[in-house]
């Protein structure tokens, strides 16, 4: 009953330990291994101690017995017949074996005859079993029947002048002793191992606990930093995993803030980008307003102002449409099978023009026919962006070169020209939107700052790539690389 208790605490702190923790959790997980890592050893233990014993008092037992049965059989062996001098002290010796050993013995002749039972049973009855018929040829056994709990074994009874065997020992002995020993040796084990084990369960609840500590206390900050109550980064090494958690997290949240400083300066620079122009429209219509008798001449100047603000705020508008357009459709691409040759000669016709108004040579080198799966219309807005770029910050009788090239994969188009180029310390910047890198000329040339960061976004929608290389009064080159097969 001791053993039963044992076992219910053990099931009782368990269940309760299911109840407290959820399937699913860390701790669950590594205490219910280290309690694992406790049961699987003592069970593996029990079971080879318990089996190492019994076989080992098995061959013990089996040894005694053959012992004095070879000392009896000797005894026969000296008779004329298994019944012959001596019979009474043989049957008395016959007798105490039986009671030492709790077993039966049974004399049996070479006509496989019992010519002697120590249970009174079977005398004067045939016996003819495989160990009988071995034994009679010289060859004793032993058999040990672990269901039945009993040893039988078999010796020869041989004439000591011929040497020639005329009856078997049969001797069966129960094991209960030794079967009792093993009861009482597993409840010691049992009772020993069933304190191990709640020692273990209470070992294993409590390095559970300190093991997932770092993790809670990462699910703490990480759950603060949700709710916007924390933004510091984290720190916690206690683990490697830990650590890399920490990292891959401080390393987020580095990527959020500039995300969200990004949003909030995106926000100014369109509110100031729209405000601009209206102020100057304000300001102008004012004046025309306070002034009486305005020249016809003034009167026109000032309206071709308002023309000249009012199409920049259109301009702005539109491309932030664009943009906001390309964030919501970022899954929606109209493809289709596409010349890009035809397309790049058709939005350099529409650029020349511009172009020609400061002498810029634009010029189109195609190394071979280009076909791919694009969306031409956002492919065109990023093309087109990025010569109208390269015709207005150029200089004055410059030129402005746009190369295609293919391989089997991918489709190549390269915008150069010979304009004021970039500083290397701004180059990371320049597909920000709103980034402006020659901030004194913006009003002159008309930018509006976003179109670098619309030609970025249409061609990462085609899974493509864009690169600059420029030095300042150098000129600028954009590489452009798009697959020719749209993979969504």
């Amino acid at each position: 009953m001791y053993i039963r208790s044992g076992e219910l605490v053990i099931i009782l702190g368990v269940k309760k330990y299911l109840k407290r923790s959820r399937l699913g959790s860390l701790r669950f997980q590594i205490g219910s291994l280290i309690i694992l890592a406790g049961i699987i050893p003592v069970l593996i233990i029990e079971g080879v101690l318990l089996s190492t014993y019994e076989k080992r008092a098995v061959n013990v037992r089996t040894a005694e017995i053959q012992s004095q049965c070879t000392i009896l059989c000797n005894q026969l062996g000296d008779s004329s017949d298994l019944k012959g001098k001596n019979s009474e002290i043989i049957k008395t010796e016959l007798d105490q074996l039986t009671n030492i050993y709790n077993g039966r013995v049974m004399l049996i002749d070479d006509n496989f005859q019992i010519m002697e039972d120590t249970y009174g049973m079977d005398d004067g009855k045939t016996i003819v079993s495989g160990d009988v018929i071995q034994c009679l040829k010289g060859q004793g056994t032993s058999h040990y029947d672990s269901r039945n709990r009993y040893i039988e074994v078999t010796s020869p009874i041989a004439d000591l002048q011929t040497n020639e065997v005329k009856g078997v020992m049969l001797v069966s002995v129960s094991t209960d002793t030794i079967v009792d020993t093993l009861h009482e040796l597993r409840s010691s084990i049992r009772t020993v191992g069933g304190v191990i084990l709640i020692i273990w369960v209470l070992i294993a609840l409590v390095f559970s606990k300190l093991m997932v500590r770092p993790f809670i206390r990462i699910t703490r900050s990480l759950e603060n930093a949700t709710a916007g109550y924390d933004e510091s980064m984290l720190h916690e090494n206690a683990y490697t995993e830990t650590r890399q958690m920490t990292e891959a997290f401080n390393k987020m949240l580095g990527r959020l803030r500039v995300l969200d400083d990004s949003r909030t300066e995106f926000v100014s620079n369109v509110s100031h980008e729209l405000k601009t122009p209206l102020t100057s429209m304000k300001v102008l219509s004012d004046s025309l307003l306070t002034q009486e008798d305005v020249p016809v001449e003034l009167y026109k100047e000032f309206m071709g102002d308002l023309s000249e603000e009012i199409e920049r705020e259109n301009k702005i508008i539109n491309d932030l449409l664009s943009l906001v357009k390309m964030d919501k459709t970022a899954d929606t691409m109209n493809i289709s099978s596409v010349n890009i040759n035809t397309l790049v000669e058709r939005i350099l016709k529409q650029l020349r023009p511009i172009a020609a108004k400061n002498n810029i040579e634009v010029v189109f080198e195609s190394f071979r026919p280009v076909t791919a799966e694009v969306d031409e219309v956002k492919l065109s807005l990023a093309i087109t962006n990025l010569v109208e770029n390269a015709i207005k910050y150029n200089q004055e009788n410059g030129w402005v070169h746009v190369a295609l090239n293919a391989d089997h994969k991918l489709f190549y188009i390269e915008v150069a020209d010979s304009g004021i180029g970039i500083a290397p310390e701004e180059t990371d910047h320049i597909f920000e939107r709103f980034y402006r890198v020659d901030k004194s000329h913006a009003r002159e040339i008309g930018g509006t700052g976003l179109g670098l960061a619309i030609a970025r976004s249409a061609i990462v929608m085609h899974r493509g790539a864009i690169k600059v290389y420029s030095q300042p009064g150098k000129g600028t080159t954009f590489t452009v690389k798009i697959p020719l097969t749209y993979v969504s």
